[in-house]
């Protein structure tokens, strides 16, 4: 009996010890998020010894994923979460299971979203664009593009109607084939997926980046990879004046969250695996050979590491969380995008 028992204790500790690491992306093969964690993942494993895999879990808006790790997975030591845009848009304004102060951040890569437009229709005079997860910022955007300056969120909600097709339904795979065909003429990607399948688009033209967040200042600043093509540069060029109000702010509430959130890798606070997670991550981002094999695909995007790190951007990202703007953004993408969105006053307090 006590060698059976010591031959299961072996073989349980074999298991874990040896299991492959497996990172869940919350969206379908091909995805944004899957094409990142795929390049991520086979530059990560070369420094931490050990195989990763990608479990793909997708389902309605990308939070089935997140919300199964959260309930069943995160107590596995080898399971990583792949969070991404859309989980975090719907952490702020949807009911979810997951919370980012209960994990552990391993690393995440501080991006931008970027939007391209065909050369061979007039956007100007009817703009047709795909809704899907983590793209309502890309549409807030637009709107503020298309309808310059208005006095109030119902100004811009009228003009988002008339001048706005907002298609619903359409996956990655889906959108970019309806943005070749000519059926949309504005989409947007992550950096990887824009320079793998529209950039090289002949009737493509890149129209502007959303930016990215200076975690240290908390101002939104120029896409190193696309300088010239701000969101806000490219909204003066158009109305003269840089966007500002209620519903900018609200605007930029939404898109901090989706884009400094968007590729992000995530633990149990307790898993025992954290520390080595960490330093394989440290180890691959100053590896010459690794950083440029990734930025290759992803871009030149600043990396912030380690739980500490994490703690300082989910308190960045809540001190933006403001009542005004959480509600002006709830009320915006209920009664513009009539999607499922609750007010959630919990985020506006302290964890």
């Amino acid at each position: 009996m006590k060698k059976l028992l010591a031959l299961l204790v072996l073989t349980l500790f074999t298991t874990t010890a040896f299991a492959e690491y497996r990172m869940i992306v919350p969206q379908q093969p091909g995805g944004g998020t899957d094409v990142w964690a795929r390049i991520v993942a086979k530059e990560l494993e070369k420094k931490l010894g050990e195989k990763i895999i990608i479990q793909n879990i997708p389902g309605i808006n990308d939070t089935p994923g997140f919300n199964k790790f959260h309930n069943e997975l995160r107590k596995d030591p080898k399971t990583i979460m792949v969070a991404h845009g859309g989980n975090a848009e719907a952490y702020l304004t949807q009911k979810v299971d997951y919370d980012y102060h209960q994990y552990s951040l391993i690393g995440l890569q501080n991006l931008t979203i970027i939007v391209g437009k065909r050369n061979d229709q007039n956007v100007d005079k009817e703009l047709r664009f795909a809704a899907g997860s983590g793209q309502n910022p890309d549409a807030m955007a637009l709107t503020m593009l298309q309808c310059g300056p208005q006095p109030n969120l119902q100004a811009y909600m009228n003009c988002y109607n008339k001048r706005i097709i907002y298609v619903p339904g359409m996956g990655g795979g889906v959108r970019r084939l309806a943005y070749m065909n000519g059926e949309l003429n504005v989409t947007r990607e992550t950096t990887a997926a824009y320079l793998k399948n529209v950039k090289p688009m002949k009737e493509n033209v890149d129209w502007f980046t959303h930016g990215v967040l200076d975690l240290d200042t908390g101002r939104v600043v120029r896409d190193p990879n696309f300088p010239t093509i701000l969101f806000s540069d490219v909204y003066a060029r158009r109305w003269g004046d840089v966007p500002r109000g209620d519903f900018y702010e609200a605007y930029l509430l939404v898109r901090n969250y989706r884009d400094v959130l968007q590729k992000s890798l995530w633990v149990d606070k307790n898993n025992p695996n954290k520390a080595k997670l960490e330093q394989a991550l440290r180890d691959m981002v100053t590896d010459p050979e690794s950083l440029a094999a990734i930025e290759k695909d992803t871009g030149k995007y600043e990396w912030v590491i380690g739980e500490q790190a994490g703690i300082k951007v989910l308190n960045t990202l809540q001190s933006m969380t403001t009542e005004k703007n959480l509600k002006n953004l709830v009320w915006w993408m209920d009664n513009a995008f009539d999607q499922k969105v609750v007010y959630k006053p919990e985020l506006l307090r302290a964890k």
